[in-house]
């Protein structure tokens, strides 16, 4: 895989002063926020409560009932011990457990047996860890996660509780909605802020005599809205596993607001109409979406179901020129196209350094793809995900297009971070026989002089996916080596065609025929990271090359008997 350049160190210092104004200017103006927040009564009881889209597995109840806790790929048994009392495996285990996302399992089992562990996991919580502290179960992103869930199940939570018991409970989301109040005003990194700003408001909606605090969160949700949902629908972090997790909150919010016979807020209900046709963009033939800049595995039935309760009419989106995203689509085939500059650093810790990758699948069948993130308990093998050689893109002297903030010196301020990456140009044009997008991308500009160019084009019957890559500079292109890559899924077989200068795909869909112009095909060993079951082998193709030598390169699919 390829390395990233070290940023220089004036990058460094100019994003450290970038962040102390914004961290001394938000010190500066939270108490004036919190003089007119802090004297709102607590709510006495819950009125509503949101619906949880997300399906149950009542098989995870029963697991739970015998204390089995499987959580981000590590299971641990709690031989009778509250799970809370225990030392946690891995800290993305923690987050699961003390975001209680999992009592929607419990919900699924529909037994009275499933409600009163239900009832007793939450009471052993509020006992041993109830009050807020430096403990992981009360950093912001888990304590909004935990007020979602426990709202969305308060009917079975609550269900015949003591009066104290009903209290403590409810005393508990106060100081979690007290808790976010403090960190939204102080500043949150990332998509957290949009998150915090969304339990916010679901808690004061579903609580009675919190008019003061709805006001306050809606406008917090409203101005998160308008930052982190684009005017294309797609996100600020161009995550697309950002708008299914959004979504499956935001869509039972704007319920709620009807419930309680309150007109929802006009940026909730813009925002999710915008996100619901960016979703659609994203999306294969096999219901997967696209594996682009943090995105995983899919659950296709989950995105089905947020599309379903949508019901929006609206079909997919095909240019997002704010997110940076492109779709071609004829016949069976789909092409989409990673057309865009890395998001902000504090939303690109998840970003990767694929500027102008692209996944192309034939009727319900992916193709070429990305090697996608691996879940969220493999994370020795984010860095090498991210990587521009783990996508379907040119690589340049087996570097990557983006500068990543590593662990030592000054970086480890901004770990993970992407704190330089290309500017992208783009262009789309539809004619009566093809579908096409050139883009070009400066990300290797400073360092060797060259800008990496790229067409791809779809014929009108989708039989034929053209694509042209080319280096760009002021003179003679320089020595330097690249690797044009073409990662393909799993399910695809690759073998040479034409001594080595072509390859033939054999998949379920049918058989395509990929040639580079004559010049040599490798097929090479790949991982593909977005697997259920975790990474698994796959091929790519590959055409190394030398940009003095050929600095353009031609290349198709095309299907086979059509």
């Amino acid at each position: 895989m390829t390395q990233t350049s070290a940023p220089a160190p004036l990058v460094l210092l100019r994003l450290l002063a970038g962040r102390g104004v914004r961290t001394a200017r938000a010190g500066l103006m939270a108490p004036l926020h919190l003089v007119s927040r802090w004297g709102a009564p607590a709510p006495e009881r819950l009125l509503i409560a949101p619906q949880d889209l997300r399906t149950g597995d009542a098989t995870i109840a029963a697991d739970i009932y015998a204390g089995f806790f499987t959580f981000a790929g590590k299971i641990v048994d709690s031989r009778g011990v509250s799970p809370f009392a225990l030392k946690p495996p891995s800290a993305e285990w923690a987050r699961v457990l003390y975001g209680f996302s999992w009592l929607r399992h419990m919900r699924a089992a529909d037994s009275a047996l499933a409600r009163a562990n239900a009832r007793a996991l939450v009471k052993e919580f509020i006992t041993l860890l109830g009050e807020p502290s430096g403990h992981l179960a009360w950093s912001p992103d888990v304590v909004a996660r935990r007020a979602l869930s426990w709202l969305s199940q308060s009917p079975m939570l609550l269900e015949n509780v003591e009066y104290e018991d009903y209290r403590s409970f409810i005393d508990v989301l106060v100081k979690g909605h007290k808790l976010l109040q403090r960190c939204l005003d102080v500043g949150l990194a990332g998509e957290t802020q949009l998150f915090a700003a969304t339990a916010m408001t679901s808690f004061a909606l579903c609580s009675q005599g919190a008019a003061p605090q709805l006001k306050a969160a809606s406008a917090a949700l409203a101005e998160q809205l308008k930052l982190q949902i684009l005017p294309d629908g797609g996100p600020l972090s161009r995550n697309p596993q950002t708008l299914v997790n959004l979504l499956f909150e935001l869509l039972p919010l704007r319920q709620a607001f009807a419930a309680r016979g309150l007109p929802p807020p006009e940026d909730l209900l813009n925002a999710i109409d915008r996100m619901t046709p960016a979703l659609r963009m994203f999306r294969h033939g096999d219901g997967a979406l696209a594996l682009f800049n943090g995105m995983s595995v899919t659950a296709p039935d989950r995105v089905a179901t947020l599309l379903a309760y949508q019901d929006s009419r609206s079909g997919p989106l095909v240019s997002a020129p704010h997110a940076g995203y492109q779709r071609l689509a004829a016949g069976e085939s789909v092409a989409i196209i990673d057309v865009g500059a890395p998001p902000p650093p504090l939303f690109s810790r998840a970003a990767h350094a694929g500027c102008l990758s692209f996944e192309y699948s034939l009727g319900r069948e992916r193709v070429v793809v990305n090697c996608g993130a691996p879940n969220r308990h493999r994370a020795d093998l984010r860095a090498t995900a991210r990587l521009t050689a783990a996508h379907s893109t040119l690589t340049l002297d087996n570097t990557s297009s983006c500068i990543i903030a590593g662990k030592q010196g000054l970086e480890r301020r901004f770990s993970g971070e992407i704190l330089a990456g290309p500017h992208v140009a783009c262009e789309r044009e539809e004619r009566p026989d093809e579908i096409a997008v050139t883009a070009s991308h400066d990300g290797y500009l400073k360092r060797y002089g060259l800008r990496h160019e790229r067409r791809l084009a779809l014929s009108a019957d989708g039989t034929v996916l053209h694509g042209h890559d080319r280096l760009i500079g002021a003179g003679a292109p320089p020595d330097i080596p690249y690797a044009l890559r073409f990662h393909l899924h799993p399910r695809i077989t690759a073998s040479p065609l034409h001594n080595g200068r072509g390859a033939l795909l054999v998949g379920a869909e049918g058989v395509l025929a990929f040639e580079a112009g004559g010049l040599p095909v490798s097929i090479e060993e790949s991982i593909f990271f977005a697997a259920p079951e975790g990474p698994r082998p796959c091929a790519q193709l590959v055409i190394h090359g030398h940009a003095a030598d050929i600095a353009e390169v031609s290349w198709s699919f095309r299907k086979q008997g059509a």
